[in-house]
């Protein structure tokens, strides 16, 4: 089976892996390899313990793209709030 594997950033440091798909399923690393070498190993542990519970392992969807077009708003205040400052 082939699932999708996110990997972020950790907050701190490192890098975070997930799989969508698996919900709950993530792991961690130092560099973004020890992460997806982890977070494999993680799904292979979700897998196995569905499977032996009797319940179904889930399928990846897969995923798509979306383009967004974004541009930069001016704010603007009403007169007596900017007054009050």
């Amino acid at each position: 089976m082939k699932y999708t594997v996110i990997i972020e950033e950790g907050r701190e440091s490192g890098y975070v892996a997930y799989a969508p798909a698996l919900k709950g399923c993530a792991s961690q690393g130092e560099t973004r390899e020890e992460a997806l070498k982890n977070v494999k190993e993680a799904m292979e542990a979700y897998g196995e313990a569905l499977l032996e519970d009797g319940l179904p392992v889930p399928t990846d969807v897969g995923r798509d793209t979306v383009e967004l077009e974004v541009s930069a708003r001016q704010a603007s205040y009403p007169e007596d709030l900017l007054a009050k400052r």
